[in-house]
């Protein structure tokens, strides 16, 4: 079994548009959360949203290759292209060796509805586009990615609630180690608009707490109201070792742990029995003990019911002492795309020797409180970190990286 790393990452987040916003956001615990005016004319019962910008990819694509990028994919050629530099990568490589993509979505809504809308009003389909086919499936991103970058390896999307991008990483890690590949492009993508959010905001699971934007987002804390969905994309460049050294790479990191699993109970409400089991597959495939992981990522959304079982669950497996936090208390939580994003946000911690803050944790409720929830800024060296993900209908991963 060969080595994984890792050797390129790019983010774009409602945290920052690169690595440089997004690592100063962090170090400063500074959220990305504001009031989305448009949540309030389509009726949501919460306004709250991590909101970005989509960018301007002319300088970048030419007009046939945007017509057909859904708006979750051109945060992922943003986050691609950001990564592929990190990585010394450019697309001369691709054209002599081969690259896979795999890559973390679970829904492209907005595009499906604006082709349904305009097949209603004019009564005729040919008026929808040619690009609209390629921006309304799920695969979107990967089909997108791998005809923009020239790839000729493994090529799939992985369609897993909000766990796809952290199974997404998973999944290349393991044909990498397998020798099936050499380098795999990784990642995960969101799309912000509110028609993908509709339905999330009908079950009633979002933050209402709108008087203090950036504090309505409290993974941990016992006055947790809700989430605050959030979206954007993260890449990471994931390669065998004897890849990285044969063209004289950077190494980022070292990915050493994958673990999995399912609830197999209920399809929205979690448990904590497959997620500790995630844990210590990822543990034992990474041959670490509990006590060796210097930081734990939580999934912690800042629901009441979620951010208890896994609270339990990360008590169970490393007890009270072990550094955790979670980003999404300032980047809200960005779904598809979190279990990658925070494996960016982990290798920036990583690289500058700090943990991120779990921001707005103030009252620790009856299980949080045994925990060791890192509220504020902390300096700290970072060698081994696992960082959680965890989905609607049971889906659970854990990832481990290890700094080398």
């Amino acid at each position: 079994m060969r080595r994984v790393v890792i050797t390129g990452m790019g983010i774009y987040s409602c945290i920052g548009k690169n690595l440089e916003e997004v690592l100063h956001s962090l170090q400063n615990g500074l959220s990305g959360i504001s009031i989305d005016p448009s949540r309030e004319e389509m009726g949501f019962r919460s306004r709250l949203a991590g909101l970005v910008e989509e960018p301007d990819l002319k300088s970048v694509l030419n007009r046939k290759q945007r017509n057909t990028l859904s708006e979750e994919a051109k945060y992922a050629v943003v986050a691609t292209e950001e990564a592929l530099k990190t990585a010394g990568l450019d697309l001369s490589y691709f054209e002599e060796n081969e690259a896979g993509v795999i890559y973390g979505n679970d829904s492209s809504a907005k595009a499906v509805i604006d082709a349904v809308d305009t097949i209603r009003e004019k009564k005729d389909t040919t008026l929808v586009g040619s690009g609209s086919i390629f921006q309304s499936m799920n695969s979107t991103v990967t089909m997108n990615l791998a005809t923009i970058y020239k790839l000729r390896g493994i090529n799939y999307t992985v369609s897993a609630a909000c766990a796809s991008g952290s199974h997404a990483i998973g999944m290349g890690y393991q044909l990498i180690k397998a020798g099936m590949q050499e380098m795999i492009i990784v990642g995960g993508a969101q799309e912000v608009n509110p028609l993908a959010f509709g339905s999330f905001d009908g079950l009633g699971v979002f933050s209402t707490r709108e008087d203090d934007p950036k504090a309505s987002c409290r993974p941990f804390d016992r006055d947790r109201d809700g989430l605050v969905a959030s979206g954007g994309a993260a890449t990471l460049i994931i390669e065998s070792y004897e890849s990285a050294m044969a063209r004289g790479a950077t190494i980022l990191a070292e990915l050493v742990g994958y673990g999995f699993s399912s609830n197999g109970e209920h399809i929205s409400n979690p448990n904590m029995d497959g997620q500790v089991r995630s844990i210590r597959m990822a543990l034992k495939g990474a041959g670490l003990k509990a006590e060796e992981i210097d930081y734990v990522n939580a999934h912690a959304t800042s629901t009441p019911v979620g951010d208890k079982f896994e609270a339990m669950a990360l008590r169970e497996v490393f007890g009270s002492k072990t550094p955790i936090s979670s980003t999404k208390s300032m980047t809200g939580h960005e779904c598809w795309m979190a279990g990658a994003s925070e494996i960016v946000y982990c290798l920036l911690m990583m690289q500058h020797s700090f943990i991120a803050p779990n921001i707005n944790f103030e009252n620790p409720d009856e299980v949080s409180a045994d925990l060791n929830i890192i509220a504020t800024s902390k300096e700290v060296e970072l060698s081994h970190i696992v960082s959680n993900s965890f989905g609607f209908g049971g889906t659970n991963s854990t990832l481990i990286i290890k700094k080398v």
